[in-house]
């Protein structure tokens, strides 16, 4: 069994506790907050509890890997921690909020010789999966463009829940916080980015960063790309989609998370097909819960000494790709990415 501890103890650590309770080969062995209060939540009487992250490590040697969970901008100490401590790490999204913590972060894992796995769990939704194989197998052809949308509702007292909520420092706006999935999502598909040009602003919500963006990115093969993202939908979540369209496909996926096959014309697979797969997706359009395939994924990787399926790498690219588009917001300039 691979030993998990679990520090910070927000809404998201509910996530983690599922995952890992469910995830084979996997133990919930310890958690740290350093609220007390928070600790409470957790009944069962084997799960170890700690107000301090190094006393819990230096006592628990038995400890393989630490899933952070608390705000974003105090991912990279509590890394740097964990990593000399030697034990495996898994980084909610956004891996940091600065482009030098992230890259902070990955050298701490590969000085101290652990594994960093950071959480973008929408890749292992059904629909998402399936626009991978064809993806893969190239049955796009020349790339012509994508879309990433994401419109939903996160209103004000979302944002009053925490003091940290919408802050520059601790947590970002609507790219670092809801729409780094589907720009995750857009990196993995289509490639790294060249160049990016960019609005952004902040009109409805009383929050230091963007709750709306627009860009255009420029991918490395050429094709293009648009991004919109917004928390202030009235009156609640209506869409999240991808789009990839090709020279011989186009694939859309969407609903109000992107869980379902919207539209899959494909050279060469038939309307029947095409409408057999959508109905596949629609019985089942969750699937295993992305945290517990990170769990998982976690367990093989410490299990055959192999680096895990999302990288520190993996969540560096939409951490520059948000670094880029801020930037080109507030200079008005097209940014390109290094």
């Amino acid at each position: 069994m691979i030993n998990f501890a679990i520090v910070g103890m927000g809404h998201i650590a509910n996530k983690h506790i599922e995952a890992i309770n469910n995830a084979e080969g996997a133990n919930f062995f310890a958690v740290c907050d350093t609220n007390p209060n928070r600790l409470e939540l957790i009944t069962d009487p084997n799960v170890k509890k700690y107000t301090d992250l190094k006393n819990m490590l230096e006592e628990n040697p038995e400890i393989h890997v630490v899933n952070i969970c608390v705000p974003s901008g105090l991912h990279a100490p509590l890394t740097k921690i964990v990593a000399e401590q030697k034990r495996h790490i898994i980084v909610e999204k956004p891996m940091s909020l600065k482009l030098e913590d992230s890259e902070d972060m990955i050298r701490y894992a590969e000085e101290n010789g652990v594994k960093l796995a950071v959480v973008h769990p929408n890749r292992f939704r059904p629909a998402i999966q399936k626009l991978k194989e064809e993806m893969d197998k190239g049955s796009f052809g020349t790339l012509s463009h994508a879309n990433a949308t994401v419109r939903w509702n996160r209103n004000q007292a979302y944002y009053d829940q925490a003091e940290w909520r919408g802050t520059k420092e601790f947590d970002g706006g609507v790219l670092m916080n809801q729409a780094i999935h589907d720009l995750d999502l857009m990196l993995w598909l289509m490639g790294p980015v060249e160049s990016v040009q960019a609005m952004a602003a902040t009109r409805l919500r009383k929050i230091e960063t963007e709750d709306v963006a627009a860009a255009v990115v420029q991918f490395k093969n050429g094709a293009l790309g648009v991004v919109e993202a917004a928390t202030t939908i009235y009156p609640k979540n209506l869409e999240e989609s991808l789009a990839i369209f090709g020279e011989t496909a186009t694939i859309k996926i969407s609903g109000r998370t992107a869980n379902f096959i919207e539209t899959w014309d494909v050279e060469g697979v038939t309307e029947e097909d095409a409408e057999k797969l959508k109905n596949e997706i629609k019985a089942d359009p969750f699937g295993k819960p992305g945290h517990q395939w990170i769990i998982e994924d976690m367990v093989a990787a410490v299990s055959e000494d192999r680096e895990p399926i999302v990288t520190g790498e993996d969540g560096l690219a939409p951490v520059k790709l948000i670094l880029a588009i801020l930037e080109s917001a507030e200079t008005g300039k097209k940014v390109v990415i290094a």
